[in-house]
């Protein structure tokens, strides 16, 4: 892989993603993601989660509707009854005080008025989430992720980060699978469910082209 091939994968200029071509390509190395197979899977996961190597933060920033259709047992929206839940409209485009109530009391986080949830939000190239995973990423990659979880911003760690997950979720199996199935696995592992599983498919036949995996997705 080179700064043509990831420009044209992420279809961003060159001089925008070169700064990641070396990061990316040494985290690779580190978590054995060696082969074709494996790089085109990794590369179109990570692509699809920062928004084109992008974005590094998880975007918290909602309206009060999309808030209900996110967080359905959180939020409600009059002439619906609360039934336990927050009314969307007061964190409406407030991402700090969202994230600390969603977050709250789970994925290692303290309670809300611990702010947690805001500290160890989606942050680097896979969006780590949670106070328990900046810990154990931090302790894998000996990089205190707890005190300065702002590190997910750098390329190198981010990178890192990445790979360490990556390999926590058994990546490179379901990449060596390569098929459709396998693929959607992955998605689910690192974002939870299945979303933007379209776009990340066309990432991953676009990268096994650029970086020559033999076969069309499907074929091992």
């Amino acid at each position: 892989m080179n700064a043509n091939d990831l420009a044209a994968l992420t279809e961003r200029p060159v001089d925008a993603v070169a700064p990641w071509l070396q990061p990316i390509t040494a985290a690779m190395s580190e978590f054995q993601i060696d082969t074709a197979a494996r790089q085109a899977a990794f590369l179109a996961q990570i692509v699809h989660e920062s928004d084109g190597l992008a974005r590094l933060v998880e975007n918290l920033n909602y309206s009060a509707a999309r808030l209900t259709a996110v967080w359905p047992r959180h939020f409600y929206l009059p002439p619906d009854a609360p039934e336990g839940r927050q009314d969307a409209s007061q964190y409406e485009h407030q991402p700090e005080a969202l994230a600390n109530l969603v977050y709250a009391s789970r994925l290692g986080n303290g309670a809300q008025a611990s702010g947690d949830g805001w500290r160890f939000r989606g942050r680097g190239l896979v969006q780590l989430t949670g106070r328990a995973l900046y810990t154990e990423a931090g302790d894998a990659l000996g990089l205190d992720l707890v005190n300065q979880p702002d590190r997910l911003f750098e390329p190198v760690a981010a990178a890192r980060a990445a790979g360490w997950y990556w390999q926590r979720i058994r990546g490179n199996a379901d990449a060596d699978e390569a098929t459709p199935a396998a693929f959607q696995r992955l998605t689910v592992a690192i974002n939870g469910d299945l979303i933007g599983q379209d776009h990340r498919e066309a990432l991953w036949r676009r990268a096994r082209t650029l970086l020559g995996a033999t076969g069309a997705p499907g074929v091992s």
